[in-house]
This record gives C-alpha cells, sequence and structure tokens, in this order.
C-alpha cells in the first residue's frame, strides 16, 4: 500500500506539471491528495503494527516515472492516464484481496475502507482516458 500511494504522488505531481490538458492536471491533484491521504493512514497503521515500510518510490515506480516524463502533450496524457488504468486495478484487487483474506482485522479494515476511494478514482481515470482518446 505504501508503494502504490509514493508512485501515485510521484506520477500525480508529474502530471500537475506535464500534463497537457486541464482533466489531466486535475487528475494528478486529485492523486496527489488522496494518496497523500492514504499515505498518513497507512503510515498510522503501520507505526500501531510496529511495521517498517519504504519511504521512497521503487525501483519499477522510478522506471514509470522515467518513461512518463519523456513524454509531452497528448502522448503524456494517454500514457498518464493509461498508467492510472493499470495501477489502479491492481491496487483494487490487491486491496480486495486483502480485505477478503487478511486474518489481522485492523489491516482487513483499512484495506477495505480504502476500496471505495480507490474505485472512484478509478472512475475519475476512465472518464479523463475517455477525454485523451478523443483528442
Amino acid at each position: 500500500a505504501t508503494e502504490i500511494n509514493l508512485e501515485e504522488i510521484q506520477l500525480g505531481q508529474l502530471a500537475e506539471q506535464n500534463g497537457s490538458n486541464a482533466d489531466v492536471k486535475g487528475l494528478g491533484k486529485m492523486m496527489v491528495e488522496a494518496h497523500s491521504n492514504s499515505l498518513k493512514s497507512v503510515t498510522a497503521l503501520a507505526k500501531k503494527k510496529l511495521v517498517t515500510i519504504p519511504d521512497s518510490v521503487n525501483d519499477k515506480a522510478q522506471d514509470a516515472y522515467t518513461q512518463l516524463s519523456a513524454k509531452s502533450g497528448n502522448d503524456f496524457d494517454k500514457a498518464y492516464c493509461n498508467m492510472m488504468v493499470d495501477g489502479h486495478k491492481n491496487a483494487i484487487a490487491t486491496f480486495e484481496k486483502e480485505s477478503a483474506e487478511s486474518r489481522d482485522m485492523d489491516i482487513k479494515e483499512w484495506s477495505t475502507a480504502m476500496l471505495p476511494d480507490l474505485r472512484k478514482h478509478l472512475d475519475h481515470v476512465f472518464a479523463c482516458q475517455k477525454k485523451c482518446e478523443k483528442m
């Protein structure tokens, strides 16, 4: 969850800066805000559980950032939306699995609580993706 949040924040900041479409910039801003809040809550949960979590993006996320930052204009916008679709589909699958299978009630409850926001994000991404495809 921490890695997902860190990646979404980093890519969202890039979208705010490099997006050529107002919808993409707005989506980036929404991702930064929402995933910053999620990062705070998962950090609090990790602290409660005495679990160490990463404080920087992993290599996969850094590669995604590098690939995306090389693009511009509508190519950037489309690539960002595509990354957000893939990322949120994977995040939803991960959180659904944890909410169904975790033996730790705190983690199970936290995962379940995060799912509506992740699904909402995916809906926003699909809408933004459709607008980018029309460009």
